[in-house]
């Protein structure tokens, strides 16, 4: 540990492409913050650093200093308000793309939700039913088999509820396939309508949603990059922080990240 402390990471930022940046939090209770940031170039898949902090003054005081900003085409994030208006601020030539995994979810937690829903009203024998089913509404209706299509009719016929839901869970395939913005803005407002036509309680949240990120949202289907990279990388600093039951020290904790994850 002593001789870690005295080393540096050979990281430099001149090395690293920055037409795009994929930035996203993780969990590592490390130096008084419960969440940490990473800055990942996806062109060149490495780690760029890591903030100690996802607030909005650690973000400002790292990317004011990064040079050639107005290079940078494209900013890939979650829904973390202060990433977007961060972005806003130091990236101004940038596309601002909110990733498809964080705004998909928000249908299946709806669709979720509806089960749940739908299942605490039932009997004990039909609930245990409708919770080992769970999976079979997740999964794309066209990849079922004919005895998993009819397990689902079984489920549909106790709720009405439950068949708009999956419904509504089958049709945003539809924005899914778009192969551009201008695509994903006709078909996402079509399925924002229908959502709220269902008049389903557990979708406001995620018709929300969609309505306060509509722009960033539809960007993703123009951009060729996602933030699945950082996400791997996330993964990896799970295993490094579980191996080490966790760190307390942040600047070891990111010199350990940086050694360990930075391709």
């Amino acid at each position: 540990m002593r001789l870690f402390d005295k080393v540096s990471p050979t990281q430099k930022i001149e090395e690293f492409s920055f037409e795009v940046i994929c930035i996203d939090e993780f969990k590592g209770n490390a130096g008084g913050a419960k969440y940490q940031c990473i800055i990942v170039d996806p062109v060149k898949k490495h780690t760029v650093e890591i903030l100690k902090d996802r607030r909005q003054d650690v973000l400002i005081e790292y990317f004011k200093k990064l040079k050639d900003r107005e290079k940078v085409k494209y900013f890939i994030c979650d829904m973390w308000r202060q990433f977007v208006d961060t972005a806003k601020i130091y990236f101004k030539n940038a596309k601002i793309v909110i990733d498809k995994f964080h705004f998909t979810r928000y249908v299946y937690w709806a669709l979720e939700n509806v089960r749940k829903r739908v299942q605490k009203e039932l009997e004990d024998n039909l609930r245990k039913y409708f919770k080992r089913s769970r999976k079979l509404l997740l999964k794309w209706y066209e990849e079922l088999t004919p005895e998993q299509k009819e397990k689902l009719e079984v489920m549909f016929w106790y709720s009405g509820d439950l068949r708009k839901a999956h419904k509504l869970k089958e049709e945003f395939r539809k924005v899914l396939k778009s192969g551009n913005s201008a695509e994903a803005k006709v078909e996402l407002k079509k399925w924002i309508e229908t959502a709220e036509r269902s008049r389903l309680s557990e979708f406001c949240r995620c018709i929300r949603v969609f309505r306060d990120w509509f722009s960033e949202i539809v960007n993703s289907f123009d951009v060729p990059y996602t933030n699945g990279i950082t996400e791997g990388f996330n993964n990896k600093i799970k295993a490094l922080k579980r191996n080490a039951f966790g760190y307390r020290n942040f600047e070891r904790f990111r010199k350990r990240i940086l050694y360990g994850c930075c391709s």
